[in-house]
């Protein structure tokens, strides 16, 4: 159990603090009666973390202030079977220790949050069993539908069968590792789906799935499929990455695409909702005294409002974001000062997707 009992405010927090939906939340409260609660998210070592991170190390955060000893699985092989890095092993292992860097400078609990590799138990017969079985519980086209979660198309797994074992092992990890709660962004809703789906047949509880929002890319989701236009790490221009320097920060979303009073699809309009009143109480927006002066805002909603009014404009939005963001990412680019070597490392690496 945690040092602390959970306040209505943590509790509050996970069942709101960046989720998208919570499936289900009955499920989720009964999860809560147990001493011992677990829970785990993955992550493919596949080159710089980006600000969306922030939301999965909120999530942590505040599963670990309910209780839960949480698992981060750095999916080394699962990263391989997606041609990340171009299929180095050896490179992929590397990004996987910056991961854990980024994850320590983020601010989760390291106390009750791990680290394992997928390597660490790949060799257990009994993992491999699991796979089997889920595979047999699924249907060919189910695990088709899946394979979004890698950023691939149905099509993607007629080409490279390694693709077809993508879900099946994930769903597996997350049996494997007897969590009470599997944590992911939206695009890892089909393999937490699969996982619900096939725990029945397998005799096995299924596990409770909380969903984080996606981010859109710095050049906007436009009307495009969200998960297309989501920021990544293969467009550097969409995307800030958590060490970026201050004034490339401040580049980035100068030029960031946001149209006038227009809330979806706005990259920074997402910042502030998933990222920036997360960990800030308030955001203030510094503009001249012509245009209205100063302008403070405790809440996210205070500031759509203003936006979509048009008392807010774009400009001064993203100079509020800029400085809001700095303000987050400060910790995070001093940790890597003192910790400069395993980012040395991923800067050499080429990303390939």
């Amino acid at each position: 159990m945690p040092k602390t009992m959970p306040t209505e405010k943590d509790l509050e927090a996970l069942k709101t603090r960046a989720v998208a939906e919570i499936i289900t939340k009955d499920e989720l409260e009964q999860v809560m009666t147990k001493p011992d609660r677990t829970g785990y998210i993955g992550f493919e070592p596949s080159g710089k973390a980006h600000i969306a991170w922030l939301m999965m190390a909120d999530k942590i955060i505040d599963l670990t202030r309910c209780g839960f000893k949480m698992t981060i699985l750095m999916a080394d092989w699962h990263a391989f079977i997606n041609d990340k890095l171009g299929g180095d092993m050896e490179k992929i292992r590397k990004c996987g220790k910056y991961m854990e860097d980024c994850f320590t400078a983020m601010g989760i609990d390291t106390e009750r949050t791990k680290f394992i590799y997928f390597t660490d138990y790949m060799s257990d017969p009994k993992y491999w069993e699991l796979v089997l079985r889920v595979a047999k519980a699924s249907t060919l086209s189910r695990v088709k539908r899946a394979l979004t979660i890698l950023g691939r198309h149905e099509a993607d797994g007629d080409q490279d069968t390694s693709k077809l074992m993508y879900p099946l092992i994930q769903v597996a990890d997350i049996f494997y590792l007897k969590v009470d709660v599997a944590l992911g962004g939206l695009d890892q809703r089909h393999a937490h789906m699969l996982a619900r789906d096939v725990a029945p047949k397998l005799k096995l509880k299924p596990p409770v799935a909380i969903h984080t929002p996606l981010n859109a890319g710095l050049q906007g989701a436009g009307r495009m499929d969200p998960s297309e236009a989501k920021m990544s790490k293969s467009k550097p221009e969409s995307a800030i990455f958590l060490h970026d320097p201050a004034e490339e920060v401040a580049r980035k979303i100068k030029n960031a695409f946001c149209p006038e009073k227009v809330v979806e699809g706005n990259p920074l309009m997402d910042i502030a909702r998933n990222i920036l009143f997360n960990r800030l109480p308030v955001i203030n927006i510094k503009r001249p005294a012509k245009f209205g002066g100063d302008v403070q805002f405790d809440s996210y909603v205070g500031l759509e409002k203003a936006f979509v009014d048009g008392k807010l404009h774009p400009a001064d939005l993203k100079k509020g974001v800029s400085d809001a963001l700095n303000q987050i990412l400060d910790p995070v680019r001093a940790y890597f000062d003192k910790h400069p070597e395993n980012l040395k490392v991923v800067e050499g690496f080429k990303t390939t997707r």
